[in-house]
């Protein structure tokens, strides 16, 4: 019998060989840990959606802040959960707010080791849920809601925060924000833009642990999931207005979005493993039916292979553990 002169397989013939012509690495500084901080808590509180994370209390949120600088993770994006919301989300941009109160907190703890960020987004803080302050109709203002995140971008930079995070998906907000924080001396704060951040059903663990008030959907605002281009042009488009960071969310099911916007942008191009994406692979392992540890990095892997330069993972610390175990 004849064979072919090329042999793949030689190439997958021991770890050794395998770990050395990998294509794809996954180290901890691509991982962003999100956490969940809620006012007036003195313990944190389990998520039942999500096991393994919890809602914390300021100094939980401390502690985990810690480990994940001792993990090498790269940094740590804040949610807040406030105990008042009312309709333009006042607790958003206010001082003593929960989420700027634990920016703060968590900048003074370990600002130097890892990079704090912060939600910029209104829908943890208003009594109806949205993500932007409403007209008359019950619509969702989108310049209104715009001087609401201008407020909010410069509270949560007076707090320490070092990135940005905006999440809302208004049209304009990457400009707004910039000039917000250009006007005020704010000029070296980093602006991740979510630019493809899609409607759909991979978010309900998150509003459990947002407490969301929502009734309804954000389709107006959120993406088509049917629309790859947009997503594309929607991440041209934060780049040109100022946006150092783009995200694409929720992850595994739009790899094909993330590919196309890596290919389109030349800034970084992160990725958000949302709460459905993290509750699906911890029910299937609770119930035996795959390899937990396997799945979590394969998923890392896939999402890193497509084009995501971080991920932003409830796995963060945990698999930072397992990346710094294997080196």
């Amino acid at each position: 019998m004849s064979f072919p002169d090329h042999r793949p397989r030689r190439l997958r013939r021991s770890t050794a060989v395998r770990r050395l012509v990998r294509e794809t690495h996954l180290v901890p500084r691509q991982l962003v840990l999100p956490a969940f901080v809620r006012e007036g808590l003195d313990e944190p509180v389990p998520i039942s959606s999500m096991p393994g994370v919890v809602q914390h209390s300021l100094d939980s949120l401390r502690r985990a802040a810690t480990d994940a600088a001792e993990a090498g993770v790269g940094g740590i994006m804040l949610f807040g959960v406030p105990a008042v919301r009312d309709a333009v989300g006042s607790g958003a941009d206010a001082e003593d707010g929960i989420l700027n109160v634990a920016t703060r907190a968590v900048a003074q703890e370990v600002g130097d080791e890892l990079v704090v960020q912060t939600d910029l987004c209104l829908d943890e803080f208003t009594d109806h849920g949205h993500c932007g302050v409403l007209d008359a109709a019950g619509r969702v203002d989108n310049d209104a809601t715009l001087e609401r995140y201008a407020a909010m971008a410069l509270a949560q930079a007076r707090a320490g925060s070092q990135l940005l995070g905006l999440s809302g998906m208004m049209d304009g907000q990457v400009a707004a924000v910039r000039r917000a924080l250009e006007a005020e001396g704010f000029t070296d704060t980093i602006v991740l833009a979510y630019a493809a951040k899609y409607a759909g059903a991979f978010y309900g663990p998150f509003r459990e642990a947002v407490d969301s008030q929502l009734t309804g959907d954000r389709r107006t605002y959120q993406l088509d999931p049917a629309n790859a281009r947009e997503g594309v042009r929607e991440a041209v488009t934060d780049v040109a207005e100022g946006a150092d960071v783009v995200m694409v969310k929720p992850a595994l099911p739009y790899l094909d979005v993330l590919a196309a916007v890596r290919d389109a942008v030349d800034v970084p191009v992160w990725a958000y493993q949302v709460s459905g994406e993290y509750a699906m692979i911890e029910a299937a392992a609770a119930h035996g039916w795959i390899d937990r540890r396997g799945a979590i990095g394969e998923a890392l892997l896939g999402i890193r292979r497509a084009g995501a330069d971080a991920v932003l993972t409830y796995w963060a610390l945990e698999a930072a553990t397992w990346l710094r175990q294997e080196l």
